[in-house]
């Protein structure tokens, strides 16, 4: 499914859309089918009797109540969390009913780090983190799909966003040293 087209500028594409890895929503699938089993089970093991649909109805209630709390929200978390890179920023959205989000500009980012265990590395997952200028501390991202590829993309895009801004010419935020601004030489080669 592609990230919606409102929240990006207008020669802003994107490059990769990721939700956290699939390993997040193997608990609450196989919780479900223990849910389902226990409940059935369950139903099978009430005595016969004038109360019988009554419990089995219960029961049923009950385990609707858990697969909820448990099972559905636990894939809707995942379904609505979104790692989104872009040609000029990283979006991280996240929310069932309340919405969180963050944009990281690929200009203030200084440097792309991963992290990977053991279990990491064969299911192919890991955690990216994420030092940007000006901030107190790195922004982490964990259970990210392929977070070795992910941090080497990020890198590169970093790197092609500067020589974008670099040949737009222009201001310091457009990608020039600060020395640029006042008299075009650099300051070693004033002396």
């Amino acid at each position: 499914m592609p990230y919606p087209d409102k929240v990006l500028g207008e020669d802003e594409e994107v490059v990769r859309h990721l939700h956290p890895h699939w390993l997040t929503v193997l608990r609450p699938v196989v919780l479900f089918l223990v849910l389902v089993g226990a409940t059935s089970f369950g139903a099978a093991l009430v005595p016969a009797g004038a109360d019988q649909g009554t419990w089995r109805l219960v029961l049923v209630a009950a385990a609707l109540v858990l697969a909820l709390v448990f099972v559905a929200v636990p894939l809707l978390r995942w379904r609505t969390t979104h790692y989104v890179l872009t040609t000029h920023r990283l979006l991280f959205r996240t929310g069932v009913l309340a919405r969180h989000g963050r944009d990281i500009g690929l200009s203030r980012i200084t440097d792309v780090s991963f992290r990977q265990s053991l279990w990491d590395r064969v299911v192919n997952s890991g955690t990216v983190s994420i030092e940007t200028a000006g901030e107190g501390g790195a922004t982490v991202f964990s259970a990210i799909p392929d977070s070795e590829g992910v941090q080497q993309l990020l890198n590169q895009l970093v790197e092609e966003d500067a020589d974008r801004r670099a040949a737009r010419g222009g201001s310091p935020a457009a990608g020039h040293q600060p020395w640029e601004a006042y008299d075009g030489q650099h300051p070693t080669e004033r002396f």
